[in-house]
Parts: structure tokens; sequence; C-alpha cells
């Protein structure tokens, strides 16, 4: 009997396919509710699990739970508890660098669409509203000569920098907001000279658009919140492609509301796929509903991944790219 697979939501080839060679694999019809994943990871009958970003895997289901591992479908991994699953001997895996030039794509369309009102202007047009040129009509932002400060330093942070230096932006970060950490130049690598290291207090109050590449956890959770946003420049813009609780998102609706703060581009949001009350009726936001990673390649690149990590785990090895190694001990 070959290996048996749960996937909570259907993933594109060569994902399905690869699992079906190495096994049975069930798909659920639906997204599983909390109580729904828990009875399916107890019952025993599955040595794998795929599960997706909205799949809640805590303490208490990885304690009742029969199964070697867990593949999520993603990068992050801030649905899972990672040291329950340690304690546990319950293997995680995830999918980095396959999203990386996807999602600093979407982080540099926020930047240009928050900017340049690209949301406003497309609703004019198709309102019936477009009379012709007019010289003060939609006026937005320049990028070119703007500050951007990017806070958090990894791979996805690095790609929006890259692009920001291309379209003459001037690029400050901070890599480890709230706390700090010295980079070297051997660390900045092709970025030495062109960036520059500040403070996170340094980086809320300097930039013209804050983008957020840090993780979830404790220390990130409403990174950004109504005193934060007071602080940043009163014409600054706000991009998120990270992580929706890194921002309290009732306080940027007010932010917004108010005119603390100019703009927000959002590819996230704190509770998905609810949006703070308020939010959607701003016009002075782009709300994307969470496509940084949303390319026909870079899915079936991530669906090829979960499948070889849940089938190693299945298997008894260490995933290709494993969150908690020591668990297989």
């Amino acid at each position: 009997m070959g290996h048996r697979f749960l996937v909570t939501t259907a993933i594109p080839d060569p994902g399905f396919q690869l699992l079906s060679d190495a096994g049975e694999v069930t798909v659920l019809p639906e997204p599983p509710d909390y109580e729904t994943l828990a009875a399916f990871c107890a019952s025993g009958d599955f040595d794998a699990v795929l599960t997706q970003l909205r799949d809640v895997v805590d303490a208490p289901l990885l304690a009742g739970a029969r199964v070697k591992g867990i593949s999520n479908y993603a990068v992050g991994y801030n649905n899972i508890d990672i040291d329950a699953a340690t304690r546990h001997g319950i293997l995680v895996g995830n999918t980095p660098g396959v999203l990386t030039d996807a999602t600093a794509d979407i982080a540099m369309l926020l930047i240009l669409g928050a900017a340049r009102r690209v949301v406003e202007a497309d609703r004019l047009v198709r309102d019936g509203k477009f009379h012709g040129w007019e010289p003060e009509l939609l006026l937005g932002r320049d990028v070119s000569g703007a500050v951007l400060g990017v806070a958090g330093f990894g791979r996805i942070a690095r790609a929006t920098a890259r692009r920001a230096l291309g379209f003459g932006m001037q690029v400050i970060f901070s890599p480890r907001p709230p706390g700090d950490r010295p980079v070297s130049e051997d660390e900045l690598g092709e970025f030495a000279g062109k960036v520059q290291q500040v403070a996170w207090s340094e980086l809320i109050e300097r930039s013209d658009f804050l983008s957020l590449h840090v993780p979830l956890n404790e220390d990130t959770r409403h990174l950004v919140d109504a005193q934060i946003l007071g602080r940043m420049k009163p014409d600054a813009i706000l991009i998120n492609t990270a992580r929706g609780p890194v921002v309290d998102e009732a306080a940027l609706v007010d932010a917004l509301r108010s005119g603390v703060i100019a703009g927000a581009g959002l590819d996230v949001f704190e509770d998905e796929p609810k949006l703070a009350a308020g939010l959607a009726e701003l016009p002075n936001t782009v709300l994307l509903p969470h496509v940084g990673s949303a390319t026909v390649r870079v899915r079936s690149e991530m669906a090829r991944l979960s499948a070889l990590n849940a089938i190693a785990i299945a298997e008894g090895r260490l995933p290709l790219h494993p969150v908690n190694p020591q668990a297989l001990a």
C-alpha cells in the first residue's frame, strides 16, 4: 500500500500528479473548518497533510494528530505552531524562494498603483467621467527620487529594493524591526553602497513609501499600529505584501480616513478574507486579494515543492525545505 495524503484544498499540477504517483490522495471538496481538519489529522488515516495558510494547525490539533508531518503550500507558516509540531515529532515543510520575484513585483505594483492613483483613475474612466485631459486631473506622487523604506531585508525585501533602485528610488532598510542587527558590507553584496541601513524609528519617519517584508510572529504582530502610523510622514504610503496582522488594520483605516498618512497598498489583510470596517470604501487604497505569488509558473512550482515535501515526510525523510528538521529526531 502506498502512502496516504490529505490535501485540504486542490493544488495545481504537477503537485497532484506527484502525490497520486506516490500513494492515495484525498482532496477535500471545500476548505475544512478547524474541527474537521483536527478530526482528519487525528484519524490515523494519513501520513502527511498538505495545508494552506488559512488552515489553523495549532498546539491542541497537533497534540491529537497522528500524522508524520505537514506540508504548507506557502513560504510562510504562521498558521502552524512549529514548537508544538516539533515536540510531537511532526515535520513541517514549506516552499521558500519560489515566489520571491512574483511577490516583489506585486510590492512594486502597489507602490506605483498607490502613488499614481491607478484604482481611482480606472474607476473614473469606467464610470464615464473622463472628459479629456485636464491639468490637475488625479495628480499623484512621484516614485523616482522618493524614499522607499524596507522593513526586513530577506529575499522578497531585497528583490523589492532591486526593483525600486531601477525606478530611481532611494532605498533605506531596517533588517529586523522592531529590533535591530548590524548588516555587513559582505552581507549587503550587490546592495553595498546603494542602500542605507537605518534604525526602525528612522525608517518610519523618513520613508515616503514604507514596505513591509517581515514574518508574522509575536514581535511583528501589529508592528504598524496607531502610534507608528502617527510618526509616518502625512504624505507617506504604506505597502504590505507580508502578512495582514503585521498591521493594525482598524488603526490604518482611521489613519487613512483622517489624513495621518496619504495612502496604502495592501495584498494581505488582518482577518482574511474579511476587511476592517471602512477599508473598502477608502479611495486612497489599492487592495489586492493576496495574489503575491499568483502567477502560473510560481503556483505550479509551489505545488511541486509542497508535494515533494509531503512525499519525503510520508517516507520518513527530511522534506526538501524543512522548517523544523529537529522534529525528525
